[in-house]
């Protein structure tokens, strides 16, 4: 398995009338096979499929036909059309970020320490009173280790009540380089 995998553990809090969960991997997938064979990949909550939406970024490095794969399956029915697919080549190669945007998105991970996630991996995403304003749709929030504030992903709801990606481009803006590229260091 890749640097994904296993799923270790789901846990959430609450802070102001605003809720965070934190999902727990062992390991992140590097194919489709492995994605779909965690469990979040059901996509039962925005949460599940705001998680897997960063093992996605995380993999583009490895195999961006594979992350493709993955993100077809997070759109659902909405797949990504052929210049969805150039706009995310041309975001992720912008400043060579492929290799470390997905990893600025795992708890532990900073400009400081390149990027380096802490162990198990987790991903924290944020819901808050206007998460869900309109029916159907949801927006949660993704902190990066090179960022600021928390980057917006859109998940729209299914009939059948999966929770699919339906926005996520801000999540490929850029971030702080990390500390081995800086030449002032």
């Amino acid at each position: 398995m890749g640097l994904f995998g296993n799923t270790e553990d789901q846990q959430a809090s609450t802070i102001g009338g605003s809720t965070s969960v934190s999902t727990t991997f062992d390991s992140i997938p590097t194919t489709l096979a492995e994605f779909i064979a965690l469990p979040q990949a059901e996509l039962t909550t925005p949460f599940d499929t705001a998680a897997m939406t960063v093992a996605t970024l995380c993999a583009y490095a490895l195999n961006m036909d594979e992350a493709v794969a993955m993100l077809n399956h997070l759109k659902g029915p909405n797949p990504l059309s052929a210049r969805d697919i150039s706009f995310l080549a041309e975001r992720m190669a912008q400043n060579k970020k492929a290799g470390f945007l997905g990893a600025s998105y795992l708890n532990g991970a900073n400009p400081e320490n390149n990027y380096t996630p802490s162990k198990p991996y987790t991903v924290t995403a944020s819901e808050n009173p206007y998460s869900y304003a309109n029916q159907g749709y949801a927006t949660l929030y993704i902190k990066s280790g090179g960022a600021d504030s928390p980057r917006p992903v859109a998940l729209r709801q299914t009939k059948d009540g999966t929770w699919c990606l339906w926005e996520y481009s801000s999540l490929l803006l850029d971030i702080r380089a990390p500390e081995s590229t800086n030449p002032w260091a």
